[in-house]
């Protein structure tokens, strides 16, 4: 018998003639390719052949499909020069009608049913544990001698006929500072999975103990290492067990074909399709992903809404790549609720200021595109008010259809939790995403202050309340959007309002969001926001990322998307609009 030791100084074409001869006894051969692809193989009877193609096509983030057999061929050229279905891979699974009926070593003796059958060789995730090591970054399952840990999710796949399962993905401990570099290596890799689809807490996957893996090894993070999730063609095999096929083959986990392509071509990428990480939510711990030319674009937003025409000095309080953070929070977020209402003239009916509203409809309008759940919640005295106005935005279009409108209470020491909660369980949060828009914040003497500091706390209800208990709630994101310091979330920035705004060590906002998006005037801050959103739905990089590979680009609906950004003319209409609101 061969020592294992010496199967990886090994060429391709002698490793697969050593399997003919069933002469190894190993437990997995990941880390064993040294530098050739390996595929993953699904033998199909040929009446299914199309549809699981086109089912690969489908989600080819899980199933980059590099090889499709003619029915009863035996052999891959464009892969291998003397390969043979039947007996490449170490060892093989047999499917009857769905159901695991056996591990075999080699399929010979079912060489007549192969005749009318089809096999598929899927690019795996273990394709670039070279390329990886070469990068510098550590691959835990091949120092702990191991197979890599897979894991059904609950993200299903792209549907064909028959072919209908949920999402497999492969875990990798990636430490943090190597993030980056583990993205840059894998995205640029051919006939592989390619970049992560999931950078954090594996519970947003469905995942809910890594220690159990549903195939593989269990791989041990160390100190410092977060769980990255590449998309897995152990993906196929679950497809074949729910499309309940009379028989079908596939590779035994760990023992994968060993092709005679090396592993150093690399798709050639324009700078614009640099992926950058960004961590967008520490509780649960979230990465997500960008193109550098996205965030550029949105970096140049930020620096043109931080111009301050009062010359006030928001200067010191503008917080760099936070525009970034609260859209990409917001692009991977399905239910978002916006606040705002500033009633800074308290002499006047109504109160509020034109700052705010029309921001606050330019972000609920780009969600709204974006097929997000949206509501607004505001002071109850003010209700009539913006339901007329969310009625007369739909009318002249800058909705696409109206927004729920609520109000909030204090009438117990529960009644956030049970605002945001459905049942007031903090494990069910009915939103994703909590936005306020110059909206008045309570200061840290619990008053609520305009500019001139006028007290003008009997206006305004508690809803600086939902945004303290969001901090409780993990997976709820906050952002406040200001432009003087004193408004709702601006807490993120209270010292520096204190010492540079006047009258900033009284009026300062005291709670904090977890993103402060700071603006010369906050109605350009919402501007910015949609703006950003519709940038991050047309990046590629952004798009495969928030659908987890699978499925296809969204880009087909941009236009939808653009017809729903802000627009001078929007924002005329939408002032004579606020003009001619009776109150």
């Amino acid at each position: 018998m061969l020592l294992t030791g010496g199967l990886k100084s090994l060429l391709p074409h002698a490793r697969r003639r050593i399997i003919h001869c069933n002469r190894l006894r190993i437990s997995n051969i990941s880390g064993m390719a040294e530098g050739y692809k390996q595929a993953s193989v699904v033998i199909l009877h040929k009446s299914l052949a199309d549809d699981f193609e086109k089912f690969c096509h489908a989600n080819s983030g899980a199933l980059p499909l590099l090889y499709r057999s003619k029915p009863g061929e035996w052999k891959c050229p464009s892969l291998s020069s003397d390969s043979d279905t039947r007996t490449d891979c170490l060892q093989y699974r047999k499917y009857e009608h769905g159901a695991f009926t056996g591990s075999l070593r080699s399929l010979k003796d079912y060489s007549e049913q192969l005749k009318d059958m089809v096999a598929f060789y899927l690019g795996c995730s273990s394709n670039f544990e070279k390329v990886l090591q070469a990068a510098g970054i550590p691959v835990r399952n091949i120092e702990q001698k191991c197979n890599i840990s897979m894991y059904k999710t609950a993200v299903p796949c792209y549907s064909i006929s028959n072919f209908c399962c949920n999402l497999v993905v492969a875990m990798r401990p990636i430490p943090e500072s190597k993030l980056e570099a583990a993205v840059l290596a894998t995205s640029e890799l051919k006939e592989a999975p390619g970049a992560p689809i999931h950078m954090g807490n594996p519970g947003l996957l469905g995942i809910q103990d890594l220690s159990k893996p549903d195939y593989g090894d269990s791989v041990h993070l160390q100190p410092g290492d977060i769980p990255v999730f590449w998309a897995c063609s152990v993906t196929g095999i679950e497809a074949v067990i729910n499309c309940r096929s009379p028989l079908a083959f596939t590779h035994s986990f760990g023992y994968m074909f060993n092709t005679d392509l090396k592993n150093d071509r690399f798709a050639l990428r324009s700078s614009r399709e640099v992926p950058q990480v960004h961590c967008i939510s520490q509780d649960p711990l979230h990465y997500s992903m960008v193109s550098a030319e996205a965030a550029k674009k949105i970096k140049t937003l930020e620096s043109l809404i931080g111009i301050d025409p009062g010359n006030r000095g928001i200067v010191h309080l503008l917080r760099p790549g936070e525009l970034l953070k609260t859209c990409l929070s917001l692009s991977h977020a399905r239910s978002v609720l916006i606040t705002t209402g500033f009633p800074t003239h308290f002499n006047y009916e109504p109160p509020e200021e034109n700052d705010g509203p029309p921001g606050a409809l330019a972000i609920a309008a780009m969600l709204q595109a974006l097929e997000k759940d949206v509501a607004i919640v505001t002071d109850q005295r003010a209700t009539d008010l913006n339901k007329k106005i969310i009625e007369e935005a739909v009318q002249i279009g800058i909705l696409k259809e109206p927004v729920p409108l609520l109000s909030y209470q204090r009438e117990s020491a529960n009644s956030a939790l049970t605002f945001l909660c459905e049942n007031g369980n903090p494990r069910r949060p009915r939103f994703d995403h909590l936005i306020a828009i110059e909206r008045a914040g309570m200061a840290a003497d619990g008053n609520y202050y305009n500019a001139r500091k006028v007290n003008i706390k009997h206006l305004v209800d508690p809803i600086d309340e939902l945004f303290l208990a969001a901090q409780t709630i993990p997976g709820i994101t906050t952002t406040g959007v200001g432009d003087g310091g004193n408004e709702l979330g601006m807490g993120k920035v209270k010292d520096s309002v204190k010492k540079h705004i006047k009258n900033g060590d009284v009026i300062a906002c005291d709670v904090a969001a977890d993103f402060a998006v700071v603006a010369g005037v906050s109605n350009w801050g919402g501007y910015a926001i949609a703006c950003a959103l519709y940038i991050l739905s047309t990046c590629e990089i952004h798009n495969c990322y928030l659908r987890r590979a699978v499925g296809f680009s969204q880009s087909p609906k941009k236009t939808v998307w653009l017809s729903a950004l802000p627009s001078v003319t929007k924002s005329l209409l939408f002032f004579c609009c606020l003009l001619t609101t009776p109150g």
